[in-house]
C-alpha cells in the first residue's frame, strides 16, 4: 500500500499540466494513465490550434481560461522548446453569409477579452491568403498552432523536474473511501492492476473516461457524450496553398466551429473535423466519410481544391458533457459536494489544450483547500 498526497487520474494535456502545478517540495503528486504513453487520446487526436478565446460566451470557463491560457501556452512552448508558430488566423464569411453573424462573433471576442481582432476585408485576406475565398473577415494575430506531442512531452518533463511520479499503463481499477479517524479526515483507496494507491485527494483528468472515475470515486453523476471528428489532408502542391488556420462561420447554434483548414508545424494542411456523436469511447475508425465528404467543405474556402489533392486524415474523440451538437457545456472543474476529496477536471473539449495551464492553475487552488 503506497501513500500519496494526491492522485491525478488521467495523463493527458490537461492532467500533466495539473501534475506540475500541483507538485511541490513535500508533497507527493503521482499521475495514473490507462494507456502506455501519454497523451494518446483528445490531446494529440485534435487540430492543434492554440485559441484566442473569441467562441465561448462571455464569463464562462471556456471563455476566462481559453484567454488566459493562450498566453501562458506560448511562454511554456517558447521556455520549452516546443515547436509552434503564433501565425493568426481568419475567419471568412462568403458571398452567401450574413455580415452580422460576423460582426457578433467580432463582439463576443471583444468582450472576452481578445483585444487584438480586427474586422478585414477582402483585399487584406487575398494578402494574407491568396487562394481563399472571402469578401470579408475576423482577423486574430494572437491564434496559432502547436506540435501536441511535443507539448505532452515537454508537459511530462517538466512535471518529472517538479518530482511528480508518472505511472502509464495504470488504469484505475475501482476505489473506496478508507477511514483514518486517527488521524483525522478520510482517504481514498485507489486500486491499479499492481497495486492499491492510498491518496488524500484525487484530481479526476480522465478525459473521456471521467465520468467513469468520479462513478468509482463515489463523486457526481455526470456523463461524458463520445464525439467522434474527422479529418481529411491536403496533399502534393495543395499543401502551400495555405499557410495559416482558416475557419468558416460557426454553426448558429452550439460549438462545431466547423470544417476548417489547419497547417502544422511539420508541414502538412489538416481538414476537418467534423461532428459525429457515438456510444463507443475506443471507435476511432469504423464507418470512416470518404473523402469526398470533405471536398465541398474545403472548396468553400479554398475553391481550388480537388478531389484528388485530397487524402484521409485521423480522428479524435471528443469528451462532451452535452448530448447535442447545438447545446453550449462549459468545461466541469470544481471540488465535488458528493465526495470532497475529488477535484474535478472534466468535459474538457475545445479549448481545453489552449487552456491547459490555466486549468491546471484553477485545480491547484481547489487541490490545495483540501491538502493544505
Amino acid at each position: 500500500m503506497e501513500e500519496v498526497d494526491l492522485v491525478i487520474v488521467g495523463g493527458g494535456v490537461v492532467g500533466l499540466a495539473c501534475a506540475r502545478e500541483t507538485a511541490r517540495p513535500g508533497r507527493t503528486v503521482c499521475l495514473l494513465e490507462r494507456h502506455p504513453r501519454l497523451g494518446t487520446e483528445t490531446s494529440t487526436h485534435n487540430s492543434g490550434v492554440v485559441h484566442a478565446g473569441i467562441y465561448y460566451p462571455r464569463d464562462s470557463l471556456k471563455a476566462r481560461l481559453c484567454v488566459e491560457g493562450r498566453d501562458a501556452l506560448y511562454r511554456f512552448c517558447e521556455t520549452h522548446g516546443v515547436p509552434h508558430h503564433r501565425c493568426g488566423k481568419l475567419i471568412v464569411a462568403g458571398s452567401e453569409d450574413d455580415d452580422t453573424r460576423l460582426r457578433d462573433l467580432l463582439a463576443r471576442g471583444l468582450a472576452n477579452g481578445v483585444d487584438d481582432l480586427e474586422l478585414v476585408d477582402r483585399s487584406f485576406v487575398r494578402r494574407m491568403e491568396p487562394h481563399i475565398a472571402a469578401h470579408t473577415a475576423i482577423w486574430s494575430p494572437s491564434t496559432g498552432i502547436v506540435e501536441t506531442e511535443a507539448l505532452v512531452r515537454a508537459l511530462h518533463r517538466d512535471a518529472g523536474a517538479r518530482d511528480a511520479i508518472t505511472l502509464p499503463a495504470m488504469p484505475l481499477i475501482d476505489a473506496h473511501v478508507h477511514g483514518r479517524g486517527d488521524e483525522g479526515g478520510e482517504w481514498l483507496d485507489l486500486r491499479t492492476p499492481a497495486e492499491t494507491i492510498r491518496a488524500r485527494a484525487v484530481v479526476n483528468a480522465a478525459g473521456l473516461y471521467a465520468d467513469d472515475v468520479s462513478s468509482a470515486l463515489g463523486g457526481r453523476a455526470f456523463t461524458i457524450h463520445p464525439c467522434r471528428g474527422e479529418y481529411a489532408e491536403l496533399g502534393g502542391a495543395s499543401r502551400g496553398l495555405v499557410t495559416r488556420p482558416v475557419y468558416p462561420l460557426p454553426a448558429r447554434a452550439g460549438e462545431h466551429l466547423g470544417v476548417h483548414l489547419t497547417p502544422t508545424t511539420w508541414g502538412s494542411v489538416m481538414v476537418g473535423p467534423t461532428t459525429r456523436y457515438q456510444p463507443d469511447k475506443r471507435d476511432y475508425e469504423h464507418g470512416r466519410l470518404p473523402v469526398a465528404a470533405f471536398v465541398e467543405p474545403t472548396r468553400q474556402l479554398l475553391p481550388t481544391v480537388r478531389p484528388d489533392d485530397m487524402r484521409l486524415g485521423g480522428t479524435g474523440i471528443r469528451p462532451k458533457l452535452s448530448p447535442e451538437a447545438t447545446a453550449f457545456s462549459d468545461f466541469l472543474i470544481e471540488r465535488d459536494t458528493a465526495q470532497p476529496r475529488l477535484v474535478h477536471a472534466a468535459g474538457i473539449d475545445s479549448p481545453g489544450l489552449t487552456a491547459c495551464l490555466a486549468i491546471a492553475r484553477l485545480v491547484s487552488t481547489l487541490v490545495d483547500e483540501i491538502l493544505n
